[in-house]
């Protein structure tokens, strides 16, 4: 049995891949070119540039993928690729809508044109406000308007001096009162060649100077003047207005070749044809309010006494232009970083200020941007999280790239009075939307989004590692003298690299691979050289990338010491040395996410006779997992292959993990659990000194497991703090030594022969290490070779199997 354990035992030069330094061919990472080259995601970088480079709608691309592997900073450096190539950008324009001012009007001009065109406007309305006043204030215009002015005069005094005529001779006289404010003309007689107010009348009458037939008469005659009166008022207002109407022409007339010219000089600088129709209607609105651009009292507007009115601090909005996009400094295609995905941040909004009046009001100018049209026409990088917790947003971003529109609307605050039917003209878009999540989000969204596969056809998905090759190697050199470089950090040397080197293969998890989470390596890095600035050293040697790997794990170990503590102390039952039947260290990983550890768990079995078969106390208790559970399952099909093909298998066993109180799940204890089952059956003592992992099948293989090395390291200690006995170690699936990469420490222990690894493939060989008896071979008989453990479990099972057929006979 020796020579088996000997011949199982994993050999020192595989429990750790070492990187020579001499094979790297260098002394210092000085005599390294850095490089900014996206290291080993070949596959992701194929489905980036497609879902970059390809125009049909949907190829948006979500990037999946672990923290750390680079997935921001490829992205970045992929899109500096296409942020220098040339684009036709454009400039984005509001304009108030002259019809509909609920509606303001999108303008897209060349890029650099939109401020352009906000310049031209805001002279325009300048050179209005400034030559208006002068048109009307010039000598030939007054001449003009008082030509106009004295013609209608004229006519109103000629047809109010035809009415007085009319009135004096009914001996009456028009005389102007005062109603109000204003003076209104009226009727009153003459009497003994005065006039006389009808209120004076009836003392008239009384005092005999008229009589009553001649007050009759008057007010006879005054009732038939006014009606007269009202005719002649109601043409005096006619002509009024004819006087108006003809200033008006006269105004339009001298002011239209002005207006004109200062809007066809605009006019002439755009070849757009919205920007013409923009212009239009600015020059009609122009030309239908010309008192806007009028001193407030005096001059023009003060012909006839018609008064215009003006508000105060008229700031002309309706001639603005909101400049919502300004290409002008835009160099290449626009790339934008969302880093806070708020709906306001990304999809712009309008904002709302309070009038004097205390109302909330909008207007077009109020329009702000957000990131999606601020990157229109380029690319849009967004993270999945922060966008899908954020209320709307998904929905909102949803909509905008299915229509290729965004609708620019006001944030409801539920305030009274806030909200608004300004409804700006939807903006065309011409997007790609970079996301970036994990494979989790991505799976919930492409399952239960319909939408989401539309509209994200590309996916990009980052690897956490990369194959260990000469190419590889070189690459990660560069990346060392990249970090080195740009952080100003003391330069590695052959032995620091090597270390980083083997770093990245722990990380990576298999001997033949190398870790692609650049963030954890850079910050070994970062860490070392501080050690070597604590150490004095100039360069970073192997032993300061140690010593920065070990700090870096005992600042995030304090479980895991009191853990130790724990069974160190026998609070934890866990033997290191001797025999136990039916019992056997099983060996668990701790996952605290930035670290995880392993440490032995005490499993065991208790075996009678009964029909209860495999009992899994945990699951009974409703603390273990569907793993765990199927794992059960599989030792139950493995005891029926082995033992109950010419009996029935008639026994209870009852399997525990002890102490243990949150839960059990996975199926790497599974041929622990088994080997625990035979020696429960077999009375045959398990040793102690061996913790054991490894998943079975039912044919008895074993297979391969994850946390192999933390799971060896946890014993270790164990074995460690315990005093070592040189007997120690670890039994593992064979398939498992190509995942080896130990600590330092662990492999010279077993360089020296303190601890021990051994590999199997099957239960056969690991009942054999752990037993050190022969598992023994089925004859062609069907038994068993005498005094080996299967052997004597399959006496134990017929002796079982013959006492319940005698235990039911007397039953009957």
């Amino acid at each position: 049995m020796k020579q088996t354990k000997r011949r199982r035992e994993v050999p020192v030069d595989k429990l750790r891949w070492r990187c020579n330094p001499k094979s790297l061919q260098i002394k210092t990472t000085e005599q390294v070119h850095a490089s900014k080259e996206i290291i080993g995601q070949e596959r992701a970088l194929r489905a980036l540039r497609l879902g970059l480079e390809i125009k049909h709608y949907g190829f948006n691309v979500f990037v999946t993928g672990f923290s750390g592997t680079g997935r921001t900073t490829t992205i970045k450096r992929l899109l500096s690729e296409f942020q220098e190539k040339k684009s036709v950008l454009h400039d984005l324009c509001y304009v108030h809508n002259f019809h509909n001012p609920d509606q303001p009007i999108l303008l897209t001009f060349d890029a650099g044109k939109g401020t352009s065109f906000r310049a031209d406007m805001d002279e325009l309305l300048s050179d209005l406000r400034k030559n208006i006043p002068a048109v009307f204030e010039s000598r030939r215009f007054q001449e003009e308007r008082k030509k106009v002015l004295e013609h209608f005069q004229e006519r109103q005094r000629s047809v109010f001096r035809e009415f007085e005529r009319k009135v004096k001779e009914r001996g009456f006289e028009v005389v102007q009162m005062q109603v109000g404010p204003a003076m209104r003309p009226d009727i009153v007689p003459v009497i003994n060649n005065h006039p006389v107010g009808f209120d004076q009348l009836d003392a008239l009458v009384q005092q005999g100077t008229i009589t009553k037939e001649q007050l009759d008469k008057v007010v006879q005659d005054r009732g038939i003047l006014e009606s007269q009166m009202e005719v002649v008022l109601k043409e005096m207002r006619n002509i009024e207005r004819r006087a108006k109407s003809s200033v008006d022409d006269l105004r339009q007339k001298f002011l239209l070749p002005v207006v004109k010219d200062h809007v066809d000089e605009v006019r002439a600088k755009y070849a757009n044809g919205a920007v013409h129709c923009c212009l239009d209607e600015v020059l009609d609105h122009v030309m239908h309010n010309i008192d806007r651009f009028l001193p407030r009292e005096g001059g023009a507007q003060a012909i006839l006494n018609i008064t215009g009115q003006q508000p105060e601090d008229d700031a002309f909005v309706e001639f603005q232009v909101n400049v919502l996009v300004d290409n002008s400094q835009t160099k290449g295609i626009p790339i934008v970083l969302e880093t806070n995905p708020r709906f306001k941040n990304l999809f712009g909004t309008i904002d709302r200020r309070v009038d004097r009046g205390g109302v909330w009001i909008m207007d077009f100018t109020m329009i702000k941007p957000g990131s999606i049209v601020q990157a229109n026409g380029g690319f849009l990088v967004l993270n999945a999280l922060d966008t899908l917790i954020e209320p709307g947003v998904w929905h909102n971003l949803k909509r905008t790239l299915r229509n290729q529109l965004l609708e620019i609307q006001p944030i409801e605050t539920g305030v009274f009075g806030a909200t608004s039917a300004l409804k700006p003209e939807p903006i065309p878009l011409d997007l790609k939307v970079v996301m970036i999540g994990d494979a989790f989000i991505y799976s919930l969204l492409y399952e239960q989004d319909d939408d989401f596969k539309k509209i994200f056809k590309v996916r990009a998905d980052f690897d956490v590692e990369m194959p260990k090759e000469k190419v590889t190697i070189e690459k990660y050199l560069s990346f060392m003298r990249m970090i080195s470089d740009e952080e100003k950090l003391k330069p590695l040397d052959a032995t620091g690299v090597a270390e980083v080197i083997e770093h990245g293969v722990r990380l990576a998890g298999r001997q033949n691979k190398l870790s692609t989470r650049f963030n954890v390596i850079a910050d070994v890095i970062r860490e070392a050289n501080y050690w070597a600035g604590k150490m004095g050293g100039d360069l970073v040697t192997g032993e300061h990338v140690r010593k920065a790997i070990e700090e870096r794990i005992e600042r995030v170990k304090l479980i895991e010491k009191k853990i130790q503590e724990l069974i160190t102390e026998g609070t934890i039952l866990i033997d290191s040395d001797g025999a136990v039947v039916g019992q056997v260290n099983g060996l668990s990983v701790y996952d605290m996410g930035e670290y995880s550890f392993g440490k032995p768990s005490r499993i065991t079995v208790q075996t009678a006779m009964g029909r209860a078969g495999v009992i899994n106390i945990e699951r009974e208790a409703r603390m273990s997992g569907p793993t765990h559970d199927k794992g059960v399952l599989i030792l139950s099909g493995y005891m029926r292959g082995m033992y109950a093909k010419d009996k029935p298998l008639v026994m209870s066993a009852s399997i525990a993990f002890e102490q243990s109180y949150s839960g059990v799940e996975g199926d790497s204890a599974s041929s622990t659990e088994v080997y625990a089952l035979l020696s429960s059956l077999a009375d045959a003592p398990l040793r102690q000194d061996i913790a054991v992992t490894g998943s079975v099948n039912q044919k008895g293989e074993i297979q391969p497991i994850g946390g192999v090395n933390q799971k060896i390291e946890g014993f270790f200690d164990v074995c460690k703090a315990r005093g070592p006995t040189g007997k120690q170690g670890v039994m593992i699936p064979a398939q498992n030594i190509k995942d080896l990469m130990l600590r330092h420490d662990v492999v010279e222990a077993v360089a020296s022969g303190k601890f021990h690894i051994y590999s199997v493939k099957t239960i056969n060989e690991g009942i054999e290490i752990l037993t050190e008896i022969p598992a023994g071979k089925r004859l062609k008989s069907g038994r068993f070779q005498a005094e080996s453990i299967h052997a004597r479990v399959d006496e134990q099972l017929c002796e079982y199997a013959e006492r319940w057929k005698e235990f039911e006979g007397r039953g009957a």
